[in-house]
């Protein structure tokens, strides 16, 4: 390898090392991060259906659809009117319906008070 390569090895390898800090850094941030929106749950019909992570969907469970945090995400929802909180885990990817943020099975939205309105404005806050 000749002497002038040698420095821009170099400088390829900081890079690398920064873009990865950059990377914990961010990932370190998005612990922490709410969103506002609607959220609703799901039906019964979906009892026993396989989630977008594979898991099998119980709504006895307390577990969510979410657009985009990863699956296993830990998040605490609450209700903006009520104060009512739960958290659950994200293992499935929706909702799919304009203006909402979550689906949450029925033993959440039971916990949040919201099984006979069906939607609810709620806060999400990300846990891990």
């Amino acid at each position: 390898m000749g002497s002038q390569s040698r420095p821009f090895l170099r400088c390829c390898l900081a890079a690398l090392i920064l873009t990865g800090s950059v990377g914990i850094a961010q990932a370190s941030d998005a612990a922490g991060k709410t969103q506002r929106g609607i959220a609703s749950y799901y039906s019964d019909s979906l009892q026993g259906a396989s989630t977008a992570s594979g898991d099998t969907f119980d709504q006895q469970a307390l577990t969510a659809a979410h657009p985009d945090l990863p699956f296993g995400t830990k998040v605490l929802v609450s209700r903006a009117d009520t104060g009512q909180t739960v958290e659950v885990l994200i293992n499935d990817r929706g909702p799919f319906v304009e203006g909402r943020i979550i689906d949450l099975s029925k033993r959440a939205a039971k916990k949040l008070g919201m099984l006979k309105r069906g939607t609810a404005p709620v806060l999400i806050t990300q846990i891990n």
